[in-house]
């Protein structure tokens, strides 16, 4: 085949849709695709090379795309590179436009998709180019100015671009990028996240295994340690887990994972933030930077097999312990995500199998054998899933996501996943109370229906279950439960799709070769006769109880529900899907059942009587020949017989018998055309009788019939969807039907039997034509000429008909004719348009009725409009048949995309995948062939724009500003629609929208005005206000704001000024800045070239010739310049219109928006709009301000003169040289960037000698190959310019600000309040600020500082954050700065710092924090040394009071941050600063110097190739923190709080002290738990035994601060992640406090224990030792002699036995059956008076912890039995009566287990003998009071 027709195009396809080779005119497609590929191709070429971007590389790339959805990838292997390559160099042209930089990208992504057709050696991209583009956008340096607007979906269209690229980078890309964004990866610095994010995007994982060694062993350790030393879940971890598991997926095989799987396993436990214990706190960060499940399934199903099989016993591991997390009774926000693991890591590992073993070889690097997934991989992961699977069946969340896991699951093993499945269906079909069971059974059988159906070696006698599913579902057909009813129905047709129903108990005789199962389905299948009937009884019941008289009162709709719709559908699909799948014999009965109950009763024809027709209507689809025979004569006859009376035609309400019968034939006739032929007379003659009714509810059903017989005549249409091709009436001995259960349809023998209309039919049609619609237009006409008078309803009926003959028939005529226009747009290249075959050839000698009418609707509409506009209906009608003329021609495009869903729904609810290979069911693949003819028909052909179409444009413009609502909303739907088909028609349109706002023109009402504002607005799709060029902008924008003189505008009317406001938000919203100049460069005309001669089918295009190439390149020059001066004129347009004094306010805010819109980084704005800007700085409107302030800030940045950079050696500028292997952190070649108090630069000589680098990360992981430096000041731009030399741009800025008034009242306004306590620092004003200090440098000065001291010395918030936005805009701004300005500068800041900071207030630290912040950021710690120092003096000196000493830590801690590592001596300086001040007694300091605390340690990492860090160390601080708190180690007493929150005078105690310093340490450790990189785990654990004593166990809530932050810092503490290695110690430390003297630290110690283990579980199970100690240590505390401590303990044990941690070994259970039998000492005969002995002896101890041990085990199963359980109960109810606190214990395990057993004890029950179930009932049934 495949040959044959490359034969016929002249090449091999690279990869078309096969389902072209079915449609009925298939024979023609291949010339027909070689026609346009051949244009497209030429076009294309001509284009690019032409440098004609718009309209013609646009035009011709969207063609490519339809092309493209229509044939696949039908070309060849050699035009498909070239594609690629020419988009690719179209796409990172620079400073292409973005929106059509995305067109392309969303092209280039369809051409790259199918990754298998291309190898590496066909194609390499350069990755380079691709990166440059993405950071432009992505990371925009003039984005946040408004100096440019991108869409939103940029860069996530970027993102799959380079995804899709990225396989075909070439070989030495992983080492260049690498170089590239290594030196970013500093951890500290928000480029290690850029960096990261580059390197999981970029980095190619493809590569073939010769090639590893140039690909992911370059980085493959390095970003592992990385990764597995990082702690606390910075928000680029994500990135590298996404990274590993795509190269996981990649390289399976390749890669040794077994020494990181403990640790993957751990981690991803973690993300899944499990709830564990009572006293947890959550970590913010873990929470939002949590893995994204789609990474962790592909990487775990990666990791699984292979020779190991370690992998898969984690994966166990992990469902074991989060098993219990799934039963339905528990709910959280972690369930999303649990239930999303659950579905979708079958569906990977089924992705896996198919690729290891079904799909076809490709050129990327298959999986060796010996990796591969063996049967028994496959047994224990399905085995290891099911638990949580069944138990996730009845999640909160729906069953969805457990359906989809166990469609997957049983595709691999149907033995282990249907039977438990089934188990639980069964009983939910008995049960009639839990209809939540129900359907979430019945979801899950719906997914397996295909494994279960199919049988198979694995699940022979799946198939027998088949019928008692399907007879138990059917009392789910149930009036009363909606969602039953939907669920049941969908069960039904699922089932019944897949298998034949006929009758084969008869070979049970003839055959003799049936095996066991097969007999028995044979027998069985003689119930489905019964089965059919039966669901007719149901459906007929569900119909009685929905008639309208029963569901609804008089007064209300007639319209059916959208409930009774879902219903309508569910059921009609399912009957017809029974009838289809029924043998002969079967249907005949079922006809005759329901033709029997149609015509026996009469119903209303808007419910039921829609229900029963649906049903008939399934049953003639079927089989026509025998339905019509039984149908049509009885409809007809009664029909006849009550119309003959003459005074029926003339009745309003009409007599039921008559509609219904009406309605039952309109129905039954959407059947195969030329089943309807012989049946014509008869149709003929009743459409003549009921088209002239009087009653409406009758000519409109009358109606429909006529459209659906024209349907039927003229439509291509498969007749049969059948899941075995030729359907089931052979007789058994020829075919046996149970072979077919479950079959697949074959693609390449679909044999669909298709409808194609003959000549007999097709003259039928024009029969009917001449004999309806004719007379009809006719009467239409004569009423538009006003020959003949019609009442309105009469003209309704009329249209009625001609829009159901159009609808009819729309497939018979051919689109309208008219001449194109011409001129619409000057092109160089051929815009014509292509057209398609889709099987009708146009009559050309028979009339053309769309014409016919075209011309008498215009008329009509003319006639109607001008004598009775406020006929609304007759215009609704006109609007719906102009919308059809224009676009419909058999279906249309909202019914197309419904079906296109609901048919993928179908696909995926039934898919193998598998084995894939297109194994869909037949009646599937069939409806999608039908798709693509659909397809082929709404790809619009006469897309051009024609004089017919400008007329009918003009009408719907004229009906859009009309006087009704509705008439003008329906009739722009239809505008829209058309605007968005026709090719530049908007063009024509647009001047037309215009005229209604132009304020010259009187005659307009607010009616047009609005109307035509809605047309600018357009709809989601279409919208004219949002066109993306210059001329129509310059066109459009200021007619809005113009519109404001109109006389029809008024500022009362609330729905126009909302129109106006909603018309300028889509503009802002949509709005993409749009080149100016704009050329192609020659490597793209390159491969253009290249596309002209490559290949067949060779392009008829003629090569452009020297001159045209000349000719383009001149127009390319021409409209630059022409795009440059409207721009211009559109800039003057709009602030003439804002000088318009007579301008309502309103507008001129929306114009001053506009022009907003406008600033560009490749064009300066003109000198008067720059003039504008900076005047409206001092505007009244704070608006107005705001946009002015933002403006001025873009304007400055365009006005900023270039700084030369050079690019030096750190070698040769230091003479040091640099490391070659990777170390990072603190080495000797950066030493000299960081702070050095002896060598500041504090003289003009040391200035200019040192080399500033201003960037923080600059060489802390290793140099970048060329690092830019500035050059020398004598090199850069001339700084401080006279008047004279300045541009005329720049003077007008020098001139407003050097003007005293203009600043004072500048200052003035800045300085006031917005909203009050909302006010933030504003980074706007500080980048207008940053921007003039940078551009003047210092001339502005002396008239700004006499602001700046009075700002500085009033305490208002509002002041403060003034001068806190100038200072640091001068502070940033001073970056080139001669050395004596800078000095001179900081002689007056620091002054005025410091007062600001001495009068610093609540409302104000936060913006002097984030100013000083702002000011370090990106700068030289060594440019800013006055500042430091300044702040370093005295930060907590006690002036002012604590408040202010927090204050002005916080504001240095926000310098210091921002320098990250460059400045360890000062933080050596203020770490010894701080430390004798750690004892502060105030809560507010103490939490600062927490928090600055963390950041001066925060530069200790202990990360893979760091270097230990010159900044302070955390083990040193501890060592000396530990000998002040000495006083608290020794004691073994409790720590209590008892120091006050004064400081009094007299000297304390040191235990005070030490109580004192704990305090603050505690903040310390709190703040750092969420915020450095890794966890100091041995310091901490030094200070673990303090914090034990401290913690409170009764949950007091009396606020004591240091319980309080004890306990929090231990519920962070446990849930740090902990290595192997630290295990060890961490056990140590709490078996040393298991044995302190105070319970309160026992009892702790059990509660840090259980989130610690389940925090690092992988980590635990993967060391024995450590399990073993665990559980030595708990049982130990089992046996305290403190009761709370034992139940702890007890808990604890339930816990771990739960989660799989320990196990239920038979040594344990021993011990604790040894412990219960401690014999306890008989009472004495105690005197009544005498003291009760308190404490319990140890006897009674050891009893009680055998107990709480033999407790523990029966709670650690809540869910089911297991094997040893009985027995324990047995043991345990023993102990009911022992002395307190045993009875207690043993009285609360026993109701706890009846409360979790409750729920399924009918299947729990079977594991006790019935000895046992005695004692049980006895235990668990209160015993009665009275007895």
């Amino acid at each position: 085949m495949k040959s044959a027709q490359s034969d016929n195009l002249g090449f091999v396809p690279q990869k078309d849709i096969v389902y072209n080779k079915l449609l009925p005119y298939t024979d023609r497609l291949d010339d027909e695709s070689n026609d346009i590929l051949k244009k497209i191709k030429g076009n294309l070429s001509r284009a690019v090379q032409l440098r004609e971007m718009w309209p013609g590389v646009l035009f011709w790339t969207r063609k490519l795309s339809t092309y493209m959805r229509l044939y696949g990838r039908k070309f060849s292997k050699e035009d498909h590179v070239l594609f690629i390559k020419l988009l690719y160099e179209l796409l990172v042209i620079p400073r292409l436009e973005i929106s059509k930089m995305q067109g392309l990208a969303r092209l280039l992504i369809n051409l790259l998709k199918k990754r298998e057709l291309l190898s590496r050696d066909d194609l390499e991209l350069n990755w380079r180019p691709l990166y440059e583009l993405y950071d432009s956008i992505v990371f925009s340096k003039t984005e946040h100015l408004g100096l440019n607007w991108f869409p939103e979906s940029a860069e996530s269209v970027l993102k799959t671009l380079v995804k899709s690229c990225r396989p075909y980078f070439s070989e030495s890309a992983t080492q260049e990028m690498l170089d590239e964004w290594r030196p970013l990866l500093c951890p500290f610095d928000v480029t290690m996240q850029r960096a990261i994010s580059y390197l999981e995007l970029f980095l190619p994982t493809t590569l073939p295994p010769e090639l590893h060694h140039k690909g992911f062993k370059l980085w493959f350790d390095e970003f592992v340690s990385l990764w597995v030393s990082v702690q606390n879940l910075p928000s680029w971890e994500v990135h590298l887990v996404s990274l590993f598991a795509r190269l996981a997926n990649d390289n399976i095989g390749y890669i040794d994972w077994d020494p990181y799987i403990p640790k993957i396993f751990t981690r991803i436990l973690r993300s899944l933030n499990l709830p564990v214990g009572t006293s947890q706190k959550m970590v913010t960060r873990y929470i939002t930077n949590s893995y994204d499940i789609s990474h962790v399934v592909l990487w775990i199903s990666s990791l699984l097999g292979g020779p190991s099989k370690h992998a898969q016993a984690q994966l166990i591991g992990l469902f074991n312990s989060i098993a219990s997390f799934f039963h339905p009774s528990n709910h959280g926000r972690w369930l999303m995500k649990l239930m999303k693991l659950l579905q979708r890591l079958p569906a990977s590992v089924v992705r896996r199998l198919h690729r290891e073993r079904y799909r076809k070889p490709t050129w990327q690097t298959p999986v060796p054998d010996s990796h591969k997934l063996t049967e028994d991989d496959i047994t224990d992961f399905v085995k290891s899933m099911m638990e949580p699977v069944l138990l996730g069946m009845f999640s909160k969340t729906g069953s969805l996501d457990a359906a989809q896991a166990l469609q997957n699951l049983a595709l691999m093993r149907p033995e282990l996943v249907i039977p438990p499945v089934l188990e639980k269906t069964y009983p939910a079909l008995e049960t009639l109370t839990e209809p939540h069971q129900l359907t979430a059974t019945l979801s899950c059988m719906i997914g397996v229906a295909r494994s279960l159906v199919s049988g198979g070696q694995r699940f022979p006698e799946g198939p027998t279950h088949m019928l008692p599913l399907l007879m138990r579902a059917l009392p789910g057909v149930d009036p009363n439960d909606f969602s039953k009813c939907m669920i049941t129905f969908q069960f039904i047709a699922t089932f019944v799709t897949l298998v034949p129903l006929v009758d084969c108990s008869s070979a049970l005789h003839e055959r003799t070769d049936l095996t066991e199962v097969e007999r028995e389905m044979c027998s069985a299948s003689a119930e489905f006769e019964d089965f059919v009937l039966q669901f007719m009884d149901r459906c007929f019941a569900l119909i009685d109880s929905s008639t309208l008289e029963q569901t609804r009162e008089e007064t209300e709709t007639e319209k059916m529900t959208h409930l009774e719709s879902l219903l309508e559908l569910g059921l009609s699909s399912t009957f017809s899907t029974i009838l289809t799948q029924c043998s002969l014999d079967i249907f005949k009965v079922a006809l005759e059942k329901v033709f029997n109950f149609a015509t026996t009763n009469i119903f209303e024809t808007r419910v039921s009587g829609r229900m029963v027709a649906d049903m008939c209507r399934a049953a003639s689809k079927c089989h026509p020949a025998e339905s019509l025979k039984v149908f049509v004569p009885h409809c007809c006859n009664a029909i006849n017989q009550i119309a003959v009376h003459e005074e029926v035609l003339n009745e309003e309400e009409l007599d039921k018998e008559l509609l219904w019968n009406l309605q039952l034939l309109s129905e039954v006739t959407r059947v195969d055309g030329d089943k309807i032929l012989p049946y014509r007379s008869d149709l003929v003659q009743i459409l003549q009788l009921t088209l002239h009714l009087k009653c409406k509810q009758g000519y409109t059903l009358a109606s429909n019939l006529l459209h659906h017989i024209l349907r039927s005549l003229v439509l291509t249409y498969p007749t049969e969807y059948c899941s075995v091709p030729g359907g089931f009436h052979q007789p058994i001995s020829d075919y046996f039907p149970i072979k077919d259960w479950g079959r697949p349809g074959d693609l390449w023998n679909l044999d669909i039997s298709w409808h194609v209309p003959s000549v007999e039919e097709l003259s039928f049609a024009f029969y009917l034509l001449d004999l309806i619609l004719q007379p009809e237009l006719q009467r239409l006409q004569r009423f538009a000429l006003g020959e003949q008078d019609m009442s309105r309803d009469d003209v309704l009926q009329c249209l009625t008909i001609v829009q159901h003959c159009l609808l009819g028939a729309g497939a018979l005529m051919p689109p309208l004719k008219g001449e194109p226009i011409p001129n619409m747009v000057d092109s160089m290249v051929n815009l014509d348009e292509t057209t398609l075959y889709t099987g009708m050839e146009y009559d050309g000698s028979k009339e053309n009725y769309r014409d016919a009418i075209c011309r008498v609707m215009r008329q009509l509409l003319h006639y109607i409009l001008e004598h009775s506009e406020d006929d609304t209906k007759s215009l609704f009608s006109i609007i719906k048949i102009i919308s059809d003329l224009l676009h419909f021609k058999g279906c249309h495009k909202l019914e197309f995309d419904s079906r296109w869903k609901s048919f993928n729904l179908v696909k995926k609810s039934m898919e193998n995948r598998l084995h894939g290979k297109k194994q869909h069911i037949r009646a599937v693949l069939i409806d999608r062939v039908m798709l693509q003819h659909e397809l082929r028909k709404l790809t619009m052909e006469g897309c051009q724009y024609s004089t017919i179409h400008q007329e009918l444009m003009k009408d719907l413009l004229r009906l859009s500003t009309s006087t009704y609502s509705q008439v003008r909303s329906r009739a722009q739907n239809v505008l829209f629609n058309a605007m968005g088909t026709y090719n530049f028609c908007s063009r024509d349109l647009i001047p037309h929208f215009l005229e209604f706002l132009n304020p010259n023109n009187n005659s307009v009402t607010q009616q047009q005005f609005k109307g035509a504002l809605y047309c600018l607005m357009g709809n989601h799709r279409v919208s004219l206000s949002t066109l993306h060029s210059w001329e129509f902008i310059a066109l459009t924008w200021p007619a809005v704001v113009r519109s404001g003189l109109s006389s029809a505008m008024s500022l009362e009317k609330p729905s126009i000024m909302r129109l106006f406001d909603d018309l300028a938000d889509k503009i802002h919203r949509k709005y993409r800045t749009i080149n100016i100049d704009f050329f192609v460069p020659d490597e793209c005309c390159a491969v253009a070239k290249k596309l002209m001669i490559a290949g067949n089918p060779f392009p008829t295009d003629p090569i452009p010739s020297e001159e045209e190439v000349t000719e383009g390149l001149r127009n390319q020059e021409l409209k630059n310049t022409e795009s440059l001066e409207i721009y211009n004129q559109l800039i003057s347009d709009l602030l003439d219109c804002i000088n318009n004094r007579n301008m309502p306010w309103k507008f001129e805010q929306i114009a001053i928006g506009f022009l907003s819109l406008l600033l560009r980084d490749d064009h300066q704005l003109p000198p008067a709009a720059i003039t504008f800007f900076v005047k409206s700085l001092n505007h009244d409107s704070l608006y107005v301000r705001k946009v002015a302030i933002s403006a001025v800030a873009g304007i400055m940045k365009q006005l900023k003169r270039p700084h030369k950079k050079v690019p030096i050696s750190v070698s040769e500028l230091r003479g040091i040289k640099e490391p070659s292997d990777i170390i990072a952190g603190d080495r000797q070649d950066n030493e000299w960037l960081q702070y050095n108090s002896s060598r500041l630069p504090r003289t003009q000589k040391d200035w200019d000698d040192s080399v500033f680098v201003e960037k923080t990360h600059w060489g802390y992981y290793c140099w970048p190959r060329k690092l830019l430096m500035y050059a020398p000041q004598e090199e850069q731009p001339k700084q401080n310019l006279t008047r004279e030399e300045m541009t005329e741009r720049e003077q007008i800025i020098f001139d407003h600000f050097s003007d005293p008034v203009f600043i004072n009242q500048f200052i003035e306004f800045l300085s006031l309040e917005d909203r009050k306590g909302k006010d933030k620092f504003s980074p706007r004003r500080f980048c207008l600020f940053k921007g003039l200090f940078r551009n003047f440098s210092d001339v502005f000065l002396p008239l700004l500082r006499p602001h700046m001291e009075r700002l500085v010395a009033d305490s208002h918030e509002s002041k403060q954050r003034c001068v806190a936005e100038i200072i640091s805009g001068l502070i940033r701004g001073c970056k080139h700065w001669s050395f004596t300005k800078v000095e001179s500068l900081w002689e007056l800041l620091c002054p005025l710092i410091h007062t600001a900071l001495s009068n610093i207030t609540v409302e104000t630290y936060a913006d002097w924090g984030t100013c000083i912040a702002t000011a370090c950021e990106s700068r030289d710690p060594r440019k800013l040394h006055w500042l430091f120092e300044m702040l370093m003096e005295s930060p907590v000196n006690g002036e002012g009071g604590s408040f202010v000493d927090a204050c002005r830590l916080y504001v240095l801690q926000g310098g210091l941050a921002q320098q990250e590592w460059r400045v360890p001596e000062l933080l050596h300086r203020l770490l010894q600063y701080l430390e004798p001040k750690l004892t502060q007694v105030y809560k507010n300091v103490r939490e600062r110097i927490g928090s600055v605390l963390t950041y001066i340690f925060m530069i200790d990492v202990n990360l893979p190739y760091t270097q230990p860090t010159t900044s302070p160390r955390i083990a040193d601080f501890t060592e000396r923190i530990l000998l002040q708190l000495k006083p608290l180690t020794e004691g073994d007493e409790e720590i209590q709080n008892h120091v006050t929150e004064e400081n009094e005078v007299e000297e304390q105690d040191e235990r005070t002290q030490a109580i004192k310093l704990l305090k603050t340490v505690l903040k310390w450790l709190i703040a750092s738990a969420g915020r450095s990189f890794s966890t100091a785990v041995t310091e901490q654990l030094r200070l673990l035994p303090l914090l034990f004593k401290i913690a409170p166990v009764e949950n007091d809530d009396s606020y004591d601060e240091l319980k309080r932050d004890a306990k929090t810092c231990l519920s962070l503490m446990s849930q740090g992640l902990l290595y192997s290695e630290q295990i060890p110690m961490v056990l140590s430390a709490l078996q040393e406090i298991a044995g302190s003297s105070s319970w309160h630290a026992r009892y702790t110690v059990l509660t840090y224990l259980q989130i610690m283990v389940f925090y690092n579980l992988f980590t635990f199970m993967s060391d024995q030792k450590a399990v073993n100690d665990v559980q030595a240590l708990v049982i130990q505390l089992l046996e305290d002699e403190q009761l709370e401590v034992r139940e702890m303990a007890a808990t604890t044990l339930s816990g771990f036995l739960q989660c799989n941690f320990l196990s239920m070994d038979a040594p344990m259970q021993t011990h604790f059956e040894e412990l219960c039998k401690t014999c306890l000492p008989k009472k004495r005969n105690r005197q009544l008076g005498s003291v009760v002995d308190t404490i319990p002896s140890a006897d009674l101890v050891r009893r009680h912890a055998g107990v709480l041990g033999l407790s523990a085990c029966i709670l650690s199963s809540p869910y089911d039995v297991p094997t040893w359980m009985p027995q324990l109960l047995m043991d345990l109810s023993a102990h009911l009566n022992d002395t307190q606190p045993i009875e207690m214990t043993v009285k609360k395990t026993l109701s706890n287990f009846r409360r979790t057993h409750h729920d399924n004890w009918q299947q729990h029950k079977q594991q006790f003998t019935d000895d046992q179930l005695l004692v049980l009932t006895d235990l668990l049934v209160s015993p009665c009071y009275y007895a």
